[in-house]
C-alpha cells in the first residue's frame, strides 16, 4: 500500500461556522454536530471565526481509491504508529484516508509506516 506525504501544513479547529471557510484550497474538511463546527485545513488559509486552533500539523494520505469493503486499512495504521508512540487525527473522504501527526512526528511516523512495508512516496 502506498503513502503519499503532503507537503502543506494543517491547522485543525473549531470555528464559529463555516461561512468564512476558505473553500479555494486543495484541502479543507469538516465536521458538524450539535456541540461544534470542526475545521481542518491548510494554516495558511485558517478563516477569521476561529474559536480555537491546533497549528503544527502535516498528513499523509493512503494512495488510491479504497472499496467500501475494504477492512481494517486505518486500523493497520493507526495501530503502527500507536506502537511508535505517535499520536494521529484521521480524517476520512469518501475515496480514502488521510492521517494528520504533529510536525516533529511526520518524519518518524513515515519511518514506521516504510519499516513495516508500506511504500512512502
Amino acid at each position: 500500500m502506498t503513502i503519499r506525504k503532503l507537503e502543506e501544513a494543517f491547522t485543525v479547529c473549531k470555528v464559529r461556522d463555516f461561512a468564512q471557510v476558505d473553500w479555494g484550497g486543495a484541502f479543507c474538511f469538516t465536521g458538524k454536530t450539535d456541540e461544534e463546527c470542526s475545521l481542518v485545513c491548510e494554516t495558511t488559509r485558517v478563516p477569521a471565526n476561529v474559536r480555537v486552533r491546533e497549528d503544527g500539523w502535516r498528513a499523509f494520505r493512503v494512495e488510491g481509491t479504497l472499496d467500501f469493503s475494504m477492512v481494517g486499512v486505518l486500523a493497520g495504521i493507526s495501530a503502527l504508529l500507536a506502537e511508535g508512540g505517535i499520536s494521529i487525527f484521521a480524517v476520512s473522504t469518501y475515496n480514502t484516508d488521510y492521517i494528520l501527526v504533529r510536525e516533529a512526528q511526520f518524519s518518524p511516523a513515515l519511518e514506521v509506516l516504510a519499516c513495516a512495508g508500506y511504500t512512502v512516496s
